[in-house]
């Protein structure tokens, strides 16, 4: 039983660990859409092309 305990610790935290990742990337795509929409509103082009590359590199798999 001792090794099935630490297979499913092992197993919670990694869940947990993808949770967390998740929250992070969904909290930078929304401050960077945020951002974005500043740099539109603004004229600021070279802000917005800076972002949208975060953006894209943040969404992008792997």
């Amino acid at each position: 039983m001792g090794r099935m305990n630490v297979s499913n610790e092992a197993l919670l935290g990694l869940v947990a660990e993808m949770i967390m990742d998740d929250a992070i990337r969904t909290y930078k795509e929304k401050n960077l859409y945020q951002q974005i929409d500043s740099a539109l509103a603004e004229g600021d082009e070279a802000s917005f092309l800076a972002l949208t590359a975060e953006l894209k590199s943040i969404q992008s798999p792997g």
